[in-house]
């Protein structure tokens, strides 16, 4: 889409740069630079006023990224693209079926009643949970790594959503402050909300975490 749309040697695109580095290495093959914008911390996606921190005369287009299930706000970057004469594309994770995202929002409507000592997603409309990304503030112990071992040990799957941003990989090392980003890489912990999941699991998942979420500072 890029390259149909004449971007490349001499241009700069704008991508965020928790998670996806398959949008920065798309960027690079279509011959243009990737200049990393940092996140809103609420949603995930590309902050509109930090993309528009990050333009210049060479920037020609926009790449936004729709995170854990939770749309961007579309309406706010097509119209900073329609002011500035820029290309703004769309990247989604993968959709699923209507009933499975009704049977997540559920799941997710469950842990967001019970959880304590974590800080639990914000919904927003449209966001259908493909991950629950909770936050594990890192002003304790344990941290949010150490939280994680200490779930899995339990029984209770998890990961670490965005374990390096690509900023910080080495083919797409940047001095450049994403201070959301980075705070959002060391802090997100995605917990299971699978749609297949019983009520059983989901009551396993919250006394799990409850119990280590104790130790923590109360979220704020």
């Amino acid at each position: 889409m890029l390259r149909a749309a004449g971007v490349g040697a001499g241009d700069e695109v704008v991508v965020p740069a928790f998670g996806n580095v398959e949008v920065a290495r798309a960027v690079t093959l279509a011959g243009a630079l990737p200049v990393f914008a940092d996140i809103d911390p609420a949603t995930y996606c590309l902050d509109p006023s930090a993309v528009i921190a990050m333009l210049t005369p060479r920037t020609a287009a926009v790449v936004v990224v729709h995170r854990f299930g939770r749309p961007a706000d579309m309406g706010q970057l097509h119209a900073l693209g329609q002011r500035r004469g820029l290309l703004v594309l769309e990247h989604a994770e993968s959709d699923a079926s209507r009933d499975d995202a009704a049977r997540r929002r559920e799941r997710a409507a469950y842990l967001d009643a019970r959880l304590r000592g974590v800080r639990t997603p914000q919904g927003g409309a449209g966001h259908d949970y493909q991950q629950y990304v909770v936050r594990v503030p890192g002003n304790g112990r344990p941290d949010r790594d150490a939280f994680a071992r200490a779930v899995r040990a339990k029984g209770v799957e998890c990961r670490i959503p965005v374990p390096t941003p690509v900023h910080r990989l080495p083919e797409f090392r940047r001095c450049v402050s994403l201070p959301e980003t980075e705070r959002a890489a060391d802090e997100t912990l995605a917990l299971p909300v699978d749609a297949s999941l019983t009520k059983r699991e989901m009551h396993r998942i919250a006394s799990v975490c409850n119990a280590l979420g104790g130790l923590l500072a109360p979220a704020l």
